[in-house]
């Protein structure tokens, strides 16, 4: 979680979750990326998966407490995000729109302070969702819930609430995810994670999750650890007693600059091909 105060409500279970997923992948991706004096950053992206390719091209400028960040991909979508720093103290305001669709205007505000936390996000359409989050707590021990409201059928769409405990060489996570579809359907799930980092492993460390999806009584246990072998390589893995298998290599070759290679395997269908994923990122 933050350093500062509880966090967002994104943050409840981050650290687990950017173990078992973050940088896993089953395609082709090549990213460079510059950086200016003047502020100005580029990166350019290149990704071939399923035999498909795409890309696309990232300028963002930075002046005091403002950022302009421009998007445009080979699909012709434009993504353009406004962001400004302390409006107020601990205040962030974030718009943005995608064109050419103009219905996807947003705008949104984020509060962080040393105990209170929240973010609220409204469409800029004539009947917008409303998606608020919030989260009380400390950097030790905080709790906080999310919910979207949906103004054309006027009624919540998404609530979720989570609570998340840190300590000083581990973290533990409980979060509760309640959906209500537009047709009527309803989903509940929760998600419990325990992280616990290790001398034994440089700096690494294991996490363990379970999942419950109580509609279908389904439960997915999930087990991944991270291996720091130098300061420039690090080694992750997971399982799930699915028996999906994943592995990947992380190297930075100079500073800012990574190779990244992963694998997934299932081991209870051995005759399906592994997936390999391949990443380089380079900036010079």
């Amino acid at each position: 979680m933050s350093g500062k105060g509880p966090g967002f409500f994104s943050d409840i279970g981050k650290s687990g979750r950017d173990i078992l997923t973050k940088d896993y992948n089953s395609d082709q991706r090549f990213t460079i990326s510059s950086s200016a004096n003047s502020g100005l950053d580029l990166k350019s992206t290149l990704v071939k998966s399923r035999g498909l390719s795409s890309g696309d091209v990232t300028a963002e400028f930075k002046y005091k407490n403002k950022v302009v960040n421009f998007k445009v991909d080979t699909d012709s979508n434009v993504l353009t995000t406004f962001t400004v720093s302390d409006v107020v103290p601990s205040a962030k305001t974030i718009a943005s729109i995608r064109l050419p669709d103009y219905n996807s205007g947003k705008f949104e505000v984020q509060y962080l302070h040393d105990h209170v936390a929240f973010t609220l996000g409204v469409g800029l359409t004539r009947s917008p969702a409303i998606d608020f989050s919030g989260t009380m707590g400390t950097p030790s021990i905080a709790f906080g819930a999310e919910t979207s409201y949906s103004t054309s059928l006027a009624k919540f769409t998404k609530y979720n609430a989570g609570l998340c405990f840190k300590m000083p060489s581990s973290s533990a996570s409980v979060i509760l995810y309640t959906f209500h579809f537009c047709r009527g359907d309803k989903g509940d799930s929760m998600k419990v994670s325990y992280l616990h980092q290790l001398e034994r492993l440089n700096g690494g460390a294991v996490v363990g999750e379970i999942s419950r999806r109580f509609s279908t009584n389904e439960n997915t246990l999930t087990v991944g650890c991270s291996y720091v072998v130098d300061s420039q390589t690090v080694l992750k893995a997971k399982l799930n007693n699915h028996g999906n298998l994943a592995a990947l290599l992380q190297h930075e070759l100079t500073r800012k600059s990574f190779l990244t290679i992963s694998g997934a395997f299932e081991t209870k269908d051995l005759d399906k091909n592994p997936k390999f994923g391949f990443s380089l990122l380079l900036k010079p």
